[in-house]
Protein backbone atom coordinates (compact mmCIF):
# COMPACT_ATOMS: atom_id res chain seq x y z
CA UNK A 1 0.00 0.00 0.00
CA UNK A 2 2.69 2.38 0.95
CA UNK A 3 5.00 1.10 -1.67
CA UNK A 4 2.10 2.41 -4.24
CA UNK A 5 1.72 5.71 -2.82
CA UNK A 6 5.68 6.00 -3.07
CA UNK A 7 5.42 5.19 -6.66
CA UNK A 8 2.95 7.97 -7.06
CA UNK A 9 5.17 9.92 -5.69
CA UNK A 10 8.44 9.62 -7.93
CA UNK A 11 5.97 9.57 -10.95
CA UNK A 12 5.05 13.21 -9.02
CA UNK A 13 8.55 13.91 -8.50
CA UNK A 14 9.87 13.24 -11.97
CA UNK A 15 7.30 15.85 -13.61
CA UNK A 16 6.42 18.37 -11.06
CA UNK A 17 9.52 18.78 -9.00
CA UNK A 18 9.79 22.61 -10.19
CA UNK A 19 6.13 23.05 -8.93
CA UNK A 20 7.32 21.43 -5.26
CA UNK A 21 10.33 24.12 -5.68
CA UNK A 22 8.71 27.11 -6.80
CA UNK A 23 6.17 27.72 -4.32
CA UNK A 24 8.25 27.78 -1.47
CA UNK A 25 10.86 29.49 -3.41
CA UNK A 26 8.61 31.93 -5.38
CA UNK A 27 11.25 35.13 -5.88
CA UNK A 28 13.46 32.25 -7.95
CA UNK A 29 12.70 32.85 -11.61
CA UNK A 30 15.31 29.93 -13.42
CA UNK A 31 13.99 32.02 -16.11
CA UNK A 32 15.44 34.70 -15.59
CA UNK A 33 18.52 36.27 -16.57
CA UNK A 34 20.62 37.34 -13.69
CA UNK A 35 21.42 41.10 -13.26
CA UNK A 36 22.08 41.40 -10.01
CA UNK A 37 23.48 39.27 -6.60
CA UNK A 38 20.18 38.26 -5.99
CA UNK A 39 20.61 36.92 -9.61
CA UNK A 40 23.57 35.46 -9.21
CA UNK A 41 22.22 33.52 -6.21
CA UNK A 42 19.46 32.23 -7.90
CA UNK A 43 21.25 31.05 -10.55
CA UNK A 44 24.05 29.15 -8.14
CA UNK A 45 20.57 27.68 -6.32
CA UNK A 46 19.66 26.09 -9.72
CA UNK A 47 23.04 24.80 -10.03
CA UNK A 48 23.62 23.10 -6.67
CA UNK A 49 20.04 21.66 -6.61
CA UNK A 50 20.13 20.14 -10.17
CA UNK A 51 23.64 18.42 -9.49
CA UNK A 52 21.81 17.35 -6.03
CA UNK A 53 19.37 15.59 -8.59
CA UNK A 54 22.16 14.58 -10.86
CA UNK A 55 24.38 12.89 -8.09
CA UNK A 56 21.01 11.04 -6.70
CA UNK A 57 20.27 9.47 -10.03
CA UNK A 58 23.96 8.00 -10.80
CA UNK A 59 23.67 6.72 -6.55
CA UNK A 60 26.45 9.58 -5.57
CA UNK A 61 24.90 10.40 -2.54
CA UNK A 62 27.95 11.60 -0.58
CA UNK A 63 27.92 14.16 -3.72
CA UNK A 64 23.78 14.37 -3.69
CA UNK A 65 24.36 15.86 0.68
CA UNK A 66 26.89 18.46 -0.60
CA UNK A 67 25.02 20.24 -3.16
CA UNK A 68 21.89 19.86 -0.93
CA UNK A 69 23.79 21.50 2.08
CA UNK A 70 25.43 24.51 -0.79
CA UNK A 71 21.43 24.47 -1.66
CA UNK A 72 20.06 25.41 2.29
CA UNK A 73 22.98 27.75 2.86
CA UNK A 74 21.84 30.02 0.12
CA UNK A 75 18.00 29.27 1.10
CA UNK A 76 17.37 27.44 4.36
CA UNK A 77 13.39 27.94 3.96
CA UNK A 78 12.44 25.38 0.99
CA UNK A 79 11.19 22.33 2.31
CA UNK A 80 11.97 19.97 -0.70
CA UNK A 81 15.57 20.77 0.39
CA UNK A 82 15.44 18.91 3.64
CA UNK A 83 13.34 16.00 1.76
CA UNK A 84 16.02 14.90 -0.41
CA UNK A 85 18.73 15.62 1.85
CA UNK A 86 17.19 12.67 4.57
CA UNK A 87 16.36 10.46 1.61
CA UNK A 88 20.04 10.84 0.48
CA UNK A 89 21.09 10.71 4.19
CA UNK A 90 19.32 7.71 4.64
CA UNK A 91 20.84 5.92 1.54
CA UNK A 92 23.87 6.74 3.25
CA UNK A 93 22.74 4.92 6.26
CA UNK A 94 23.30 8.21 8.40
CA UNK A 95 20.25 7.69 10.14
CA UNK A 96 20.03 10.21 12.59
CA UNK A 97 20.53 13.20 9.80
CA UNK A 98 17.98 11.74 7.73
CA UNK A 99 15.42 11.77 10.54
CA UNK A 100 16.09 15.22 11.46
CA UNK A 101 15.85 16.33 8.08
CA UNK A 102 13.24 14.68 7.59
CA UNK A 103 11.17 16.18 10.49
CA UNK A 104 12.68 19.83 9.34
CA UNK A 105 10.69 19.22 5.64
CA UNK A 106 7.50 17.73 7.30
CA UNK A 107 7.52 21.06 10.02
CA UNK A 108 8.05 23.42 6.78
CA UNK A 109 5.43 21.65 5.10
CA UNK A 110 3.40 20.46 7.46
CA UNK A 111 0.93 19.26 4.83
CA UNK A 112 2.96 17.63 2.45
CA UNK A 113 1.72 14.21 2.10
CA UNK A 114 5.01 12.76 0.57
CA UNK A 115 7.26 14.30 3.33
CA UNK A 116 5.00 12.91 5.88
CA UNK A 117 4.96 9.24 3.51
CA UNK A 118 8.91 9.66 3.96
CA UNK A 119 9.06 10.08 7.53
CA UNK A 120 7.16 7.00 8.12
CA UNK A 121 8.68 4.89 5.90
CA UNK A 122 12.26 6.26 7.89
CA UNK A 123 10.40 5.11 11.17
CA UNK A 124 8.79 1.75 9.93
CA UNK A 125 12.31 0.88 8.90
CA UNK A 126 14.22 1.52 11.92
CA UNK A 127 11.22 -0.58 14.23
CA UNK A 128 10.27 2.85 16.01
CA UNK A 129 6.84 2.04 15.72
CA UNK A 130 5.14 4.76 18.07
CA UNK A 131 7.05 7.50 15.95
CA UNK A 132 5.67 5.61 12.95
CA UNK A 133 2.09 5.89 14.53
CA UNK A 134 2.27 9.40 15.12
CA UNK A 135 3.57 9.73 11.33
CA UNK A 136 0.55 7.50 9.66
CA UNK A 137 -1.84 8.80 11.66
CA UNK A 138 -1.64 12.53 9.80
CA UNK A 139 -1.12 10.28 6.73
CA UNK A 140 -4.59 8.70 7.05
CA UNK A 141 -6.04 12.20 6.31
CA UNK A 142 -4.80 12.56 2.99
CA UNK A 143 -5.30 8.90 2.05
CA UNK A 144 -7.73 6.35 4.02
CA UNK A 145 -5.65 3.20 2.32
CA UNK A 146 -2.94 3.83 5.45
CA UNK A 147 -5.43 2.63 8.01
CA UNK A 148 -4.52 -0.45 7.54
CA UNK A 149 -1.15 0.07 7.96
CA UNK A 150 -2.23 2.10 11.26
CA UNK A 151 -3.76 -0.90 11.95
CA UNK A 152 -0.45 -3.04 11.36
CA UNK A 153 1.27 -0.97 13.57
CA UNK A 154 -1.29 -1.36 16.36
CA UNK A 155 -0.74 -5.07 16.33
CA UNK A 156 3.22 -4.55 16.59
CA UNK A 157 3.08 -2.46 19.59
CA UNK A 158 0.16 -5.02 20.92
CA UNK A 159 -2.64 -2.53 20.64
CA UNK A 160 -5.26 -5.56 19.51
CA UNK A 161 -8.39 -3.36 20.46
CA UNK A 162 -7.59 -0.60 18.84
CA UNK A 163 -6.18 -2.57 15.69
CA UNK A 164 -9.36 -4.86 15.59
CA UNK A 165 -11.52 -1.33 15.57
CA UNK A 166 -9.82 0.00 12.31
CA UNK A 167 -10.23 -3.20 10.81
CA UNK A 168 -13.96 -3.06 11.68
CA UNK A 169 -13.82 0.14 10.23
CA UNK A 170 -12.49 -0.92 7.01
CA UNK A 171 -14.58 -3.69 6.90
CA UNK A 172 -17.43 -1.86 7.17
CA UNK A 173 -16.98 0.71 4.87
CA UNK A 174 -14.88 -1.72 2.05
CA UNK A 175 -16.28 -5.18 2.67
CA UNK A 176 -13.67 -8.12 3.90
CA UNK A 177 -10.62 -8.19 2.17
CA UNK A 178 -8.11 -11.02 2.69
CA UNK A 179 -5.04 -9.03 3.98
CA UNK A 180 -7.55 -7.54 7.13
CA UNK A 181 -8.62 -11.09 7.67
CA UNK A 182 -4.95 -12.25 7.70
CA UNK A 183 -4.66 -9.41 10.59
CA UNK A 184 -7.51 -10.11 12.44
CA UNK A 185 -6.71 -13.79 13.16
CA UNK A 186 -3.06 -13.08 13.22
CA UNK A 187 -5.20 -10.94 16.51
CA UNK A 188 -6.86 -13.48 17.47
CA UNK A 189 -3.81 -16.19 17.25
CA UNK A 190 -2.39 -13.84 19.58
CA UNK A 191 -4.82 -13.07 22.18
CA UNK A 192 -6.45 -16.69 22.43
CA UNK A 193 -9.88 -14.43 21.40
CA UNK A 194 -11.27 -17.31 19.75
CA UNK A 195 -14.84 -16.35 21.16
CA UNK A 196 -14.12 -13.11 19.32
CA UNK A 197 -13.21 -14.42 16.23
CA UNK A 198 -16.33 -16.86 15.91
CA UNK A 199 -18.74 -13.95 17.19
CA UNK A 200 -17.18 -11.82 14.21
CA UNK A 201 -17.85 -14.60 11.68
CA UNK A 202 -21.30 -15.29 12.85
CA UNK A 203 -21.71 -11.62 12.36
CA UNK A 204 -20.74 -11.93 8.39
CA UNK A 205 -22.91 -14.97 8.27
CA UNK A 206 -26.00 -13.17 9.70
CA UNK A 207 -25.29 -9.35 7.46
CA UNK A 208 -24.71 -11.29 4.38
CA UNK A 209 -26.04 -15.02 4.41
CA UNK A 210 -25.98 -15.59 0.61
CA UNK A 211 -22.14 -15.26 0.57
CA UNK A 212 -20.57 -18.80 0.83
CA UNK A 213 -16.78 -18.05 1.99
CA UNK A 214 -18.59 -16.03 5.10
CA UNK A 215 -20.09 -19.49 6.28
CA UNK A 216 -16.86 -21.75 4.76
CA UNK A 217 -14.42 -19.81 7.28
CA UNK A 218 -17.23 -20.52 10.00
CA UNK A 219 -17.28 -24.11 9.21
CA UNK A 220 -13.40 -24.12 9.40
CA UNK A 221 -13.30 -21.99 13.07
CA UNK A 222 -16.44 -24.25 14.89
CA UNK A 223 -14.05 -27.07 13.60
CA UNK A 224 -10.85 -25.64 15.19
CA UNK A 225 -12.50 -24.69 18.31
CA UNK A 226 -14.00 -28.32 18.75
CA UNK A 227 -17.30 -27.61 17.88
CA UNK A 228 -18.32 -30.35 15.56
CA UNK A 229 -22.04 -30.22 15.26
CA UNK A 230 -22.12 -26.21 15.38
CA UNK A 231 -19.84 -26.83 12.49
CA UNK A 232 -22.26 -29.70 10.77
CA UNK A 233 -25.22 -27.88 11.31
CA UNK A 234 -23.68 -24.62 9.46
CA UNK A 235 -22.22 -26.63 6.70
CA UNK A 236 -26.06 -28.18 6.06
CA UNK A 237 -26.94 -24.65 6.63
CA UNK A 238 -24.70 -23.76 3.37
CA UNK A 239 -26.08 -26.66 1.61
CA UNK A 240 -29.89 -25.14 1.99
CA UNK A 241 -29.32 -22.04 0.93
CA UNK A 242 -26.53 -22.84 -1.65
CA UNK A 243 -27.42 -26.95 -2.42
CA UNK A 244 -24.65 -26.32 -5.90
CA UNK A 245 -21.86 -25.35 -3.53
CA UNK A 246 -19.31 -27.93 -4.04
CA UNK A 247 -16.22 -26.54 -1.67
CA UNK A 248 -18.57 -26.82 1.57
CA UNK A 249 -18.16 -30.64 0.67
CA UNK A 250 -14.97 -30.37 1.69
CA UNK A 251 -16.36 -30.34 5.33
CA UNK A 252 -18.99 -32.26 4.99
CA UNK A 253 -17.39 -35.69 3.91
CA UNK A 254 -16.02 -35.94 7.21
CA UNK A 255 -18.87 -35.01 9.30
CA UNK A 256 -20.78 -37.40 7.76
CA UNK A 257 -17.89 -40.00 8.04
CA UNK A 258 -18.21 -39.08 11.69
CA UNK A 259 -22.36 -39.48 12.31
CA UNK A 260 -21.85 -43.13 10.45
CA UNK A 261 -23.49 -41.67 7.34
CA UNK A 262 -21.15 -43.59 4.66
CA UNK A 263 -23.64 -43.26 1.58
CA UNK A 264 -23.70 -39.68 2.22
CA UNK A 265 -20.34 -39.33 2.70
CA UNK A 266 -19.14 -40.81 -0.19
CA UNK A 267 -21.47 -38.50 -2.18
CA UNK A 268 -19.66 -35.46 -0.87
CA UNK A 269 -16.17 -37.24 -1.37
CA UNK A 270 -17.49 -37.83 -5.45
CA UNK A 271 -18.48 -34.18 -5.75
CA UNK A 272 -15.04 -33.28 -4.33
CA UNK A 273 -13.33 -34.73 -6.86
CA UNK A 274 -15.53 -33.87 -9.49
CA UNK A 275 -14.85 -30.11 -8.37
CA UNK A 276 -13.67 -27.70 -10.44
CA UNK A 277 -13.23 -24.84 -8.03
CA UNK A 278 -11.14 -27.11 -5.17
CA UNK A 279 -7.55 -27.37 -5.68
CA UNK A 280 -6.00 -30.43 -6.55
CA UNK A 281 -3.85 -30.93 -3.26
CA UNK A 282 -7.32 -30.90 -0.84
CA UNK A 283 -9.14 -33.64 -3.66
CA UNK A 284 -5.89 -35.65 -3.05
CA UNK A 285 -6.24 -35.28 0.44
CA UNK A 286 -9.84 -36.64 0.19
CA UNK A 287 -9.12 -39.33 -1.55
CA UNK A 288 -6.88 -40.42 0.41
CA UNK A 289 -9.25 -40.29 2.98
CA UNK A 290 -11.54 -42.45 1.14
CA UNK A 291 -8.52 -44.66 0.42
CA UNK A 292 -8.92 -45.53 3.98
CA UNK A 293 -12.58 -45.89 4.22
CA UNK A 294 -12.48 -47.97 1.31
CA UNK A 295 -10.38 -50.39 3.18
CA UNK A 296 -12.68 -50.50 6.28
CA UNK A 297 -15.56 -50.45 4.46
CA UNK A 298 -15.18 -52.81 0.81
CA UNK A 299 -18.65 -52.97 -0.19
CA UNK A 300 -17.67 -49.10 -1.55
CA UNK A 301 -14.37 -50.51 -3.41
CA UNK A 302 -16.37 -49.50 -6.63
CA UNK A 303 -17.13 -46.20 -5.55
CA UNK A 304 -13.18 -45.54 -5.05
CA UNK A 305 -11.93 -46.97 -8.42
CA UNK A 306 -14.67 -44.62 -10.20
CA UNK A 307 -13.00 -41.46 -8.08
CA UNK A 308 -9.79 -42.70 -8.47
CA UNK A 309 -9.98 -42.79 -12.22
CA UNK A 310 -11.16 -38.89 -12.15
CA UNK A 311 -7.69 -37.41 -10.15
CA UNK A 312 -5.26 -39.99 -12.14
CA UNK A 313 -3.22 -38.14 -13.96
CA UNK A 314 -2.75 -35.96 -10.50
CA UNK A 315 1.22 -35.23 -9.56
CA UNK A 316 0.69 -36.55 -5.92
CA UNK A 317 2.99 -38.87 -4.24
CA UNK A 318 1.30 -39.00 -0.99
CA UNK A 319 -2.00 -40.36 -2.75
CA UNK A 320 -0.41 -42.74 -5.18
CA UNK A 321 1.48 -44.07 -2.20
CA UNK A 322 -1.28 -44.62 -0.09
CA UNK A 323 -3.42 -46.24 -3.40
CA UNK A 324 -0.38 -48.44 -3.68
CA UNK A 325 -0.72 -49.87 -0.34
CA UNK A 326 -4.21 -49.74 -0.42
CA UNK A 327 -3.93 -52.35 -3.45
CA UNK A 328 -1.76 -54.46 -1.48
CA UNK A 329 -3.51 -55.01 1.30
CA UNK A 330 -6.24 -56.10 -1.25
CA UNK A 331 -3.34 -58.35 -2.54
CA UNK A 332 -3.93 -56.49 -5.94
CA UNK A 333 -0.34 -56.59 -7.15
CA UNK A 334 -0.32 -54.95 -11.08
CA UNK A 335 -2.17 -52.30 -9.91
CA UNK A 336 -0.34 -51.87 -6.39
CA UNK A 337 2.66 -51.58 -8.24
CA UNK A 338 1.51 -49.32 -10.94
CA UNK A 339 0.62 -46.74 -8.11
CA UNK A 340 3.58 -47.01 -6.70
CA UNK A 341 5.59 -46.72 -9.92
CA UNK A 342 4.15 -43.46 -10.50
CA UNK A 343 5.09 -42.43 -7.04
CA UNK A 344 8.51 -43.58 -7.42
CA UNK A 345 9.19 -41.50 -10.82
CA UNK A 346 7.56 -38.47 -8.62
CA UNK A 347 9.97 -39.03 -5.38
CA UNK A 348 13.21 -40.98 -7.43
CA UNK A 349 14.58 -41.39 -3.78
CA UNK A 350 11.87 -42.62 -1.89
CA UNK A 351 13.98 -45.51 -0.66
CA UNK A 352 10.32 -46.80 0.76
CA UNK A 353 8.78 -46.77 -2.40
CA UNK A 354 11.85 -48.26 -4.82
CA UNK A 355 11.80 -51.43 -1.96
CA UNK A 356 7.99 -51.67 -2.69
CA UNK A 357 8.59 -51.16 -6.31
CA UNK A 358 11.50 -54.07 -6.30
CA UNK A 359 9.47 -56.75 -4.43
CA UNK A 360 6.68 -56.68 -6.53
CA UNK A 361 8.75 -56.78 -9.60
CA UNK A 362 9.81 -60.19 -7.73
CA UNK A 363 6.22 -61.26 -6.56
CA UNK A 364 5.03 -61.11 -10.10
CA UNK A 365 8.12 -62.84 -11.55
CA UNK A 366 9.56 -60.02 -13.63
CA UNK A 367 13.09 -60.50 -12.78
CA UNK A 368 14.97 -59.06 -15.62
CA UNK A 369 13.17 -55.69 -14.60
CA UNK A 370 14.01 -56.41 -11.14
CA UNK A 371 17.62 -57.20 -11.61
CA UNK A 372 17.95 -54.34 -13.83
CA UNK A 373 16.38 -51.85 -11.22
CA UNK A 374 18.00 -53.22 -8.45
CA UNK A 375 21.72 -53.23 -9.69
CA UNK A 376 20.63 -49.64 -10.70
CA UNK A 377 19.47 -48.97 -7.02
CA UNK A 378 22.43 -50.38 -6.04
CA UNK A 379 24.69 -47.50 -7.33
CA UNK A 380 22.82 -45.20 -5.33
CA UNK A 381 22.35 -47.34 -2.31
CA UNK A 382 25.69 -49.62 -1.96
CA UNK A 383 24.62 -50.50 1.67
CA UNK A 384 21.46 -51.62 1.57
CA UNK A 385 21.35 -55.47 1.66
CA UNK A 386 17.73 -55.73 1.01
CA UNK A 387 18.71 -54.61 -2.48
CA UNK A 388 21.20 -57.20 -2.77
CA UNK A 389 18.85 -59.78 -1.74
CA UNK A 390 16.25 -58.82 -4.51
CA UNK A 391 19.26 -59.12 -6.90
CA UNK A 392 20.34 -62.33 -5.90
CA UNK A 393 16.87 -63.88 -5.73
CA UNK A 394 16.52 -62.50 -9.40
CA UNK A 395 19.95 -63.62 -10.87
CA UNK A 396 18.60 -67.42 -9.16
CA UNK A 397 15.34 -67.09 -11.13
CA UNK A 398 17.08 -65.96 -14.13
CA UNK A 399 19.50 -69.08 -14.08
CA UNK A 400 22.61 -67.28 -13.12
CA UNK A 401 23.44 -68.84 -9.90
CA UNK A 402 27.28 -67.78 -9.82
CA UNK A 403 26.06 -63.72 -9.78
CA UNK A 404 23.69 -64.53 -7.36
CA UNK A 405 26.33 -66.04 -4.90
CA UNK A 406 28.89 -63.18 -5.89
CA UNK A 407 26.03 -60.23 -5.05
CA UNK A 408 24.40 -62.07 -2.29
CA UNK A 409 27.89 -62.79 -0.25
CA UNK A 410 28.72 -58.88 -1.03
CA UNK A 411 25.23 -58.39 0.90
CA UNK A 412 25.80 -60.81 3.66
CA UNK A 413 28.73 -58.11 4.88
CA UNK A 414 25.89 -55.23 5.14
CA UNK A 415 23.35 -57.01 7.31
CA UNK A 416 23.13 -55.71 10.60
CA UNK A 417 21.10 -57.56 13.91
CA UNK A 418 18.14 -58.67 11.14
CA UNK A 419 17.95 -62.52 11.39
CA UNK A 420 15.12 -62.84 9.05
CA UNK A 421 17.16 -60.79 6.45
CA UNK A 422 20.46 -63.27 7.31
CA UNK A 423 18.35 -66.69 7.00
CA UNK A 424 16.69 -65.24 3.40
CA UNK A 425 20.40 -64.80 2.27
CA UNK A 426 21.16 -68.25 3.43
CA UNK A 427 18.33 -69.67 1.67
CA UNK A 428 19.34 -67.74 -1.27
CA UNK A 429 22.90 -69.15 -1.62
CA UNK A 430 21.79 -72.95 -0.84
CA UNK A 431 19.46 -72.19 -3.96
CA UNK A 432 22.27 -70.72 -5.91
CA UNK A 433 24.29 -73.70 -4.76
CA UNK A 434 21.87 -76.60 -5.55
CA UNK A 435 21.45 -75.00 -8.83
CA UNK A 436 25.56 -75.28 -9.82
CA UNK A 437 25.21 -78.85 -8.00
CA UNK A 438 27.50 -78.28 -5.28
CA UNK A 439 25.11 -79.88 -2.35
CA UNK A 440 27.39 -79.62 0.01
CA UNK A 441 27.93 -75.84 0.00
CA UNK A 442 23.69 -75.88 -0.78
CA UNK A 443 23.27 -78.22 2.09
CA UNK A 444 25.58 -75.78 4.54
CA UNK A 445 23.92 -72.65 3.87
CA UNK A 446 20.72 -74.47 4.35
CA UNK A 447 21.67 -75.51 8.14
CA UNK A 448 22.35 -72.08 8.87
CA UNK A 449 19.26 -70.48 7.60
CA UNK A 450 17.30 -73.18 9.47
CA UNK A 451 19.47 -72.81 12.77
CA UNK A 452 18.89 -69.11 12.87
CA UNK A 453 14.90 -69.85 12.51
CA UNK A 454 15.12 -71.68 15.25
CA UNK A 455 16.47 -69.43 17.40
CA UNK A 456 14.64 -66.34 16.29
Amino acid sequence: MVERLKYKYYLFFLFGVIFILQPSYAQVDFNKTPEDDLGIVEDKFQEYFYEALKQKGIENYERAVESLLKCIELDESVPVLYFELGKSYNKLKNFGAAEDALKKAVNKDPDNEWFLDELYGYYASQNEYDNAIKTVKQLVDYHPDYKEDLASLYVRVKKYNDALKILDDLDKEHGISISRDMMRNRIYEATGRKKDQIKNLEQRVDNNPEKESNYLALIYRYSENNQKEKAFETAKELLKINPNSQLVHLALYKFYLDDNMPGKAVESMKIVVKSTQIKPEAKLKVLTDFVKFAGEHPEYEEDLMEATALVEGTNNSKTLIELGQYYLAKNSKVKALENFEAALKMEPNNFGVLKNVLLLYLDLEQFNVANEKSAKALENYPSQPLLYLINGVSFNNLNKPQKAIDTLEIGLDYIIDDVKMESDFYNQLSEAYTLLNNTVKAKTFSDKAKQLENTN
